[in-house]
């Protein structure tokens, strides 16, 4: 394959960016009605068949189900190498419906919003395999372009399973994105994470009666959060460690027969994460004896943290700089100003939205099943201004937004960086080359893949 000339390149970039913005009110209706089905992870049957119909009828060959996962999916275009693979996810977060205002108000009452923008990357990176997908049709490029529908990230691990299965073995680059307040993308880390739920059995009885001859096995989750919370001080500087009692029992006049906390340990290494996950288990088998109480634990998410690779992130930053950031309109302007106004300690001023983060690689404290995929396949990733400056995810601000014209327009942004990406790497095998080269000496010669998660099975029940 002959590497384009740059203005063949930049003809392509300008075809790419041209057939995203016919496409845009598509696009938009697409993540409008994701953002309305708010469904949770694993549960996102509509959001995915929405997404597979559409793969299907633009001439993509689609695999569903995939991974023993229902409501995952890839979707398939081109021939032969090089692979190119871009996310997409489509869960959502329980208990933060929300209506496009700037005032709490809920969508459905106590139902789940997208307060992570999903709904937006799973439309955004649709729209750019499909502008590719009409490039490598027309003779243009020459490849394969690959839309991985993902679910359940939040929590879920859904990207976790999909590697075990070996569904990116034969990509060369891996791309995704994500919703924001602000557009950058610089290399960037994240946290390793792994969940579990520990559940203790124990014996009830009358709490004022014959409370002797009751064992509380919500004493015992209070034993181990006790130890967890002196881990604290003996773990490395980094960690996160948080949980949260999801069982405490009945009532206060028996004595607890069962209790459930779930657990999260953080950590920007991968391997650190398991021997911190080891001592939580000791601190669980510990407030069973204490307690005399029986305990089991079941992991229900593991993921690595993300490994950054600069060689590509080069690539997605000119082609950032050549989208650039988000303008608004005078009525979205008064929105963005209302909304403003609720935030708490914004980080950010209003404006900033138009202008593109300085290229500075950095490590994020948040995790996500990207990081899994990284380690597998060479992996870069930049978010857009979808959210207000200063917002944070995970709260109803963002979901308000993520329903917004703001959202669609940093959407489309996404969109087009990730098809100039996929053009750069589709037409020069070199940028993949030396993105592959950065990207094994990172992972070292011994590196073998072993999930956090383990063996266990999707967790298609852990939203329900």
């Amino acid at each position: 394959m002959s590497v384009l000339s740059t203005s063949q390149a930049d003809n392509i970039k300008d075809t790419l960016q041209t057939a995203i913005d016919r496409d845009a009110n598509e696009t938009i209706e697409i993540s409008q009605r994701i953002w309305d089905y708010a469904e949770l992870g694993y549960q996102e049957f509509k959001s995915s068949e929405l997404l597979q119909q559409n793969a299907q009828m633009a001439g993509f060959s689609v695999k569903s189900g995939v991974a023993d996962i229902p409501t995952a999916f890839v979707a398939s275009y081109g021939s032969g190498s090089p692979v190119i693979g871009i996310m997409g996810e489509f869960d959502a977060l329980p208990g933060l419906s929300q209506t496009v205002t700037h005032e709490r108000e809920e969508h459905v009452e106590g139902g789940a919003g997208h307060a992570c923008g999903h709904n937006l990357f799973a439309a955004g990176s649709w729209a750019a395999a499909k502008a590719i997908k009409e490039q490598i049709e027309g003779g243009t490029l020459s490849g394969t372009i690959r839309f991985y529908g993902t679910p359940a990230e939040e929590g879920g691990a859904g990207k976790v399973y999909m590697a075990r299965a070996g569904l990116f073995e034969d990509v060369d680059v891996m791309l995704h994105w994500h919703p924001a307040g602000f557009n950058d993308a610089s290399p960037r880390s994240t946290n390793a994470n792994k969940g579990a739920k520990f559940r203790f059995h124990g014996i009830p009885a009358h709490a004022a009666l014959s409370p002797e001859k009751g064992r509380s096995a919500l004493d015992a989750v209070e034993a181990m959060n006790f130890m967890a919370n002196l881990m604290r001080e003996h773990v490395p500087e980094a960690t996160r460690i948080h949980y949260v009692i999801t069982n405490g029992g009945e009532a206060p006049n028996v004595v607890p027969e069962f209790a459930e906390v779930f657990y999260y340990i953080r950590h920007p290494d991968f391997q650190t994460v398991r021997e911190l996950f080891d001592r939580l288990v000791l601190t669980a088998e510990a407030a069973a004896m204490g307690t005399e109480t029986t305990m089991e634990y079941e992991v229900i998410n593991g993921s690595y943290n993300i490994l950054p690779n600069e060689a590509l992130s080069r690539i997605t930053y000119n082609n950032l700089i050549k989208v650039g950031g988000v303008s608004y309109n005078a009525e979205e302007q008064k929105f963005a100003e209302n909304l403003y106004a609720t935030l708490y300690k914004p980080n950010k001023p209003l404006g900033s939205q138009e202008n593109v983060e300085p290229f500075i690689p950095s490590a994020g404290r948040a995790s996500s099943d990207v990081g899994d995929v990284s380690w597998l396949v060479p992996t870069t990733g930049l978010t857009t201004a979808c959210l207000i400056p200063g917002s944070y995810l995970h709260t109803w601000q963002a979901v308000a937004a993520g329903g917004s014209s703001i959202a669609h327009k940093g959407m489309l942004n996404a969109a087009k960086v990730l098809a100039m990406t996929a053009a750069d790497l589709l037409q020069d095998p070199t940028l993949i080359a030396a993105a592959r080269e950065e990207w094994e000496a990172s992972r070292g010669e011994d590196f073998e893949y072993y999930p956090l998660l383990g063996e266990r099975e999707p967790p298609l029940d852990y939203r329900k």
